[in-house]
């Protein structure tokens, strides 16, 4: 009997059976978790604002030969309102018939024109800010609960960030908004883990996606050498498909006894602290 190479040997399919909803699942991390969740054999259900790229998405993966269109499907979602994102919920049971997974990955950084002053913030960006990445975490996390309670089981997963386990100088909305998600995942974990639900936070280093370079204001390449320049784990830049790598093991059945875990995917960043450095440069000593 031949052995099978390496690329020749059939994929696992770690959620194979699953049903999983991811908000802010058309671009970006969402985006790249959605096709990894497919090709592990997961029903997926985006639910997005963006609804060119939702549908054009999902258009481009069903036509593929391994795939139907039932396989992924989309859905209109504001997760700053609370209707909208128990019409999305409910869409994936009813297509599906329950849901297993949720990632509650929609976030926005807020305006990058805006002062990190705290004498100068922005009153209307603060409040979008927490609109779209506490409160559509809030309400993402109540209506799955909702149906996973009764089954007794589940994996809910939300998009954190390296601002909710270090100071580094971001916007204050911001790292506010993704400890506030960091905290709701602990409470979480404790509430729903009695009824078999887990519940995970990933949060990664600087990645490209196009919120990212919107914030930005340049190129993806540009935003990657930057922050590749400024990462301690030199030689890799931090890739969306990497994040998803994280979620597919918090949202699979290969982590059934991690609950209540803030993933930290940023090749060693949150460990250093680059003030010391900074000190020892900017002076000399003689000895």
């Amino acid at each position: 009997m031949q052995a099978c190479s390496s690329s020749d040997a059939p994929l696992s399919k770690r959620l194979d059976g699953k049903v999983a909803l991811i908000t802010g699942g058309a671009s970006g991390i969402g985006e790249a978790t959605a096709k990894l969740f497919l090709r592990h054999g997961a029903k997926v259900v985006i639910a997005d604002i963006q609804d060119n790229l939702g549908h054009s998405l999902c258009q481009s993966l069903n036509s593929s030969d391994k795939n139907n269109n039932d396989d992924i499907s989309y859905v209109h979602c504001d997760v700053t309102n609370d209707k909208d994102v128990e019409t999305a919920v409910n869409a994936a049971v009813s297509r599906h018939g329950k849901l297993d997974i949720l990632f509650s990955n929609a976030g926005i950084t807020g305006r990058s024109d805006c002062s990190n002053s705290i004498t100068a913030i922005d009153s209307g960006d603060l409040k979008r800010v927490f609109e779209v990445n506490v409160f559509g975490a809030f309400y993402a996390a109540k209506h799955a609960a909702k149906v996973m309670i009764p089954r007794k089981k589940g994996s809910i997963v939300f998009t954190a960030s390296i601002a909710s386990v270090s100071n580094a100088g971001w916007a204050h909305p911001y790292a506010a908004s993704k400890n506030a998600v960091v905290g709701l995942m602990k409470n979480l974990c404790v509430e729903l883990g009695k009824h078999g639900i887990r519940v995970n936070c990933v949060s990664p280093y600087a990645v490209g996606t196009p919120m990212l370079t919107r914030a930005m204001r340049m190129e993806k390449e540009k935003a990657e050498e930057i922050y590749l320049e400024a990462a301690n784990l030199k030689g890799v830049v931090l890739k969306e498909k990497d994040v998803a790598e994280a979620t597919l093991f918090l949202a699979s059945d290969e982590s059934k006894y991690v609950s209540g875990v803030n993933l930290v995917v940023d090749g060693g960043y949150t460990t250093t602290n680059s003030s010391s450095k900074q000190a020892f440069t900017k002076f000399s000593f003689n000895v």
